[in-house]
């Protein structure tokens, strides 16, 4: 997957998670250093194209096959073409995720715990 996140404040604001898929993500806390989102996809449904413009550290609840979309819709990542798969209690590292939509074609929820790093590219920009 090629994606440009070094430099996310071109990003539209209104396409942040919370604002653009709140069906999908709960805010849990946020401070000038984190932002603690709770991600939670059911099976067969779409988010809305959404950007996360900091890196996380994602603790897995449950996982799911899933298709991520760009914001044209070319399939841009398709977790069965994953060499291994995220197990539950496990975490995972994300960088910052350009204007996406995200399927899930499982059978099972995606359920994530992200913990955004502000500070990573706050300090990268500056």
């Amino acid at each position: 997957m090629s994606s440009d996140t070094s430099n996310t404040t071109g990003w539209p604001d209104e396409l942040d998670a919370l604002l653009s898929a709140p069906e999908h993500h709960k805010l849990l806390m946020e401070n000038d250093f984190v932002r603690v989102i709770d991600t939670l996809i059911p099976p067969g449904e779409v988010t809305n194209v959404h950007t996360h413009k900091w890196p996380a550290s994602l603790y897995v609840i449950s996982w799911s096959d899933f298709i991520r979309y760009d914001a044209k819709g070319n399939i841009i990542v398709d977790s069965r073409n994953f060499l291994q798969t995220p197990l539950p209690s496990s975490a995972i590292w994300s960088e910052a995720l350009q204007p996406h939509a995200l399927e899930n074609i499982g059978e099972s929820e995606i359920h994530i715990i992200s913990v955004e790093s502000k500070t990573l590219i706050d300090d990268a920009q500056h």
